[in-house]
């Protein structure tokens, strides 16, 4: 998957340089980046032996959560109270910043969308690529709001009281 800055990450369910899964014969896997010019890094490799909380064999796509941080599942390990199969949630943070995500991503004006994120409780603005719209904190989570006259193609705006949370993908503005 590519992260919001610009890198693709992705896992693999053996090999890297952990401990070898004794279910599977190899090694319990990694979670890895290829940058836009090819670069590749390994970014964590999974233990899942018993006694290792952090699981092994990623099963599951990465997904990157409004938060910055990269999360996925595993299908080995995550518990000290079972042998194998187990299997966990894990989360990985890289240092890429917080964002705001609008559902649906798209909408004419006067429709009411959802922008889920982080921290939102005190949010004072959402713009629409510039546009200010009338909103309604729900939760910590998820506001609602209107998509406003005059909204163009763009980026969603949230203005919270530790700073502007940008959209992830450009929100378009249906005719």
């Amino acid at each position: 998957m590519q992260g919001t800055d610009g890198n693709f990450y992705g896992t693999t369910n053996e090999l890297g340089t952990g401990t070898i899964c004794p279910t599977e014969g190899a090694l319990c896997g990694t979670i890895f980046k290829i940058t836009s010019t090819g670069g590749f890094a390994s970014l964590y490799n999974f233990c899942s032996l018993p006694g290792c909380s952090d699981g092994g064999v990623p099963l599951s796509q990465l997904m990157q959560g409004t938060d910055g941080a990269f999360y996925g599942t595993t299908s080995e390990g995550g518990s000290t109270s079972c042998s194998f199969g187990c299997g966990t949630v894990f989360k990985l943070s890289v240092g890429l910043a917080s964002f705001v995500q609008s559902t649906p991503a798209f909408g004419k004006v006067g429709y009411t969308i959802f922008i889920l994120g982080n921290n939102l409780t005190g949010t004072s603005s959402v713009t629409f690529n510039g546009v200010a719209a009338e909103f309604t904190v729900v939760s910590g989570s998820y506001i609602k709001a209107t998509v406003p006259s005059g909204a163009t193609t763009g980026t969603i705006s949230v203005v919270t009281p530790t700073g502007t949370l940008n959209s992830n993908v450009a929100f378009q503005v249906l005719p």
